[in-house]
């Protein structure tokens, strides 16, 4: 059985797969101090609701934003699964070239959706995952990682309407009854969820219009579901993909 853990600024996604089956995966709040014996706790607890343990684990592999969780993952895989597992790095194969300024700069979720994305289409792609920013990444037809996009994601911007604007109310995400707001939290609604479907749809077109190509969009990520109804520029939504294209890069790293 193996692991897929992609650690996030906001949350922990987690996949466990037999063979090419995803049996289970798991959405929790990351904790950016969670000692090594912590994240080990965490994980035996989920692994328990299917009556299973950390010994029944043969491997793992980790994609994580948070350094100090990198470090620490990188013992739980050393400690409790006896160093069967890998952090995505440089030291990993994604069978992806990286066509950018400074590939050290890559983030470990980017280049996993892009490797995802492009072993999903076989052609030119662009993931879109809505986390703590969104995150905008274009893959060649030949398969090459080419560059992106970050901007402040959905939370980020919630948070700062809040902290700036004193009367101003947090709001849920969900779907406004009206494009007017008929009250403030309507109209806050409105404003995140048509404006970033807006900017969604900006921002593929102009990375379409740069490729010269049609490509392929494909939308990951917590929010996405919120947002992507009202997008007329993606074509797809996988929830699943970064835990995917964990497992790719696994089986090309292998043993």
């Amino acid at each position: 059985m193996l692991l897929a853990i992609d650690v996030g600024n906001t949350q922990t996604h987690v996949g466990m797969f037999r063979e090419d089956q995803l049996l289970e995966h798991w959405r929790y709040a990351t904790v950016r101090f969670a000692t090594t014996d912590e994240l080990a706790t965490g994980l035996a607890s989920l692994l328990a609701l299917r009556e299973l343990s950390l010994r029944d684990v043969e491997a793992a592999i980790v994609s994580s934003v948070v350094p100090t969780l990198a470090h620490e993952f990188e013992l739980v895989v050393e400690r409790y699964f006896g160093g069967r597992g890998a952090l995505v790095g440089p030291s990993l194969r994604t069978g992806m070239p990286i066509r950018i300024d400074r590939p050290q700069e890559l983030g470990a979720d980017r280049l996993v959706n892009a490797v995802a994305a492009y072993d999903r289409v076989g052609d030119a792609c662009i993931a879109v995952d809505f986390g703590t920013a969104i995150n905008y990444d274009v893959v060649s037809a030949a398969g090459e990682y080419l560059g992106g996009v970050i901007s402040p994601g959905i939370e980020i911007s919630l948070e700062a309407l809040g902290t700036r604007a004193a009367r101003l109310p947090r709001v849920e995400i969900s779907k406004p009854r009206h494009a007017i707001g008929k009250g403030t939290e309507e109209a806050i609604q409105a404003g995140v969820v048509y404006g970033y479907a807006g900017q969604v749809d900006g921002i593929l077109a102009r990375l379409r219009e740069e490729l010269g190509e049609e490509a392929t969009a494909i939308a990951t990520g917590g929010y996405a579901a919120a947002i992507v109804p009202f997008c007329e520029q993606v074509d797809e939504v996988d929830d699943l993909l970064t835990l995917t294209g964990l497992k790719l890069i696994w089986e090309r790293n292998r043993p």
